[in-house]
């Protein structure tokens, strides 16, 4: 009888570790999925420090990434999430303003947008308000001409902070076919898709 109740207590705890692994599982697909929005130039900003009305203002991020906020300065925001800038500012505004509640929300996106140029229908810059990866930009660009090397496309992404550039390679015949579907990336602000 003890042997009895000691298996099926193994079992029970064997069956909640399958479960909780499973849900770990879940849990990060669904935050690889969607990323957090970061911040890019021409976005639109609200900051908002609660109790302080002069320090409730809407804010252009500059084409350099920076924005200029009263008591905070100049900081960079590109490549930022929200998140990370009310933290920011909050440090930055703290030692004028003890325990300051700052708010910081995208009011406007401006600053995602893609480039697909080559032998697409459509050619061109999409600015977008979601993150596409490179089968749905290749979509938005209506699709691929008959001449397109489908085997040679790459996405080529540029570091806004260190000017660096990388070509990541895309074979869009192994994608089709379900194979290396990990090189559909989801695309960075300013990637150009190139479709020799």
């Amino acid at each position: 009888m003890i042997q009895l109740v000691i298996k099926r207590a193994a079992s029970l705890l064997a069956g909640l570790g399958l479960l909780m692994v499973t849900l770990g599982a879940t849990a990060n697909t669904a935050s690889d999925n969607n990323p957090a929005y970061r911040i890019g130039p021409e976005d639109v900003l609200q900051i908002s420090v609660w109790k302080e009305e002069d320090l409730d203002k809407e804010v252009l991020v500059r084409p350099d990434g920076g924005i200029s906020f009263p008591l905070a300065g100049d900081l960079t925001v590109a490549g930022k999430t929200p998140e990370q800038v009310q933290e920011e500012i909050r440090r930055r505004v703290e030692r004028y303003i003890p325990e300051a509640v700052v708010t910081v929300s995208v009011t406007k996106v401006s600053g995602y947008t893609v480039f697909v140029i080559g032998q697409v229908q459509n050619p061109g810059q999409f600015t977008l308000g979601r993150y596409v990866d490179v089968i749905q930009a290749l979509t938005l660009a209506g699709g691929m001409t008959p001449y397109a090397g489908e085997d040679k496309i790459q996405i080529q992404r540029r570091s806004p902070l260190t000017q660096e550039q990388q070509v990541f390679r895309f074979d869009f015949s192994d994608v089709k076919r379900g194979r290396d579907l990990d090189q559909n990336i989801v695309l960075h602000s300013g990637d150009v898709v190139v479709v020799p």
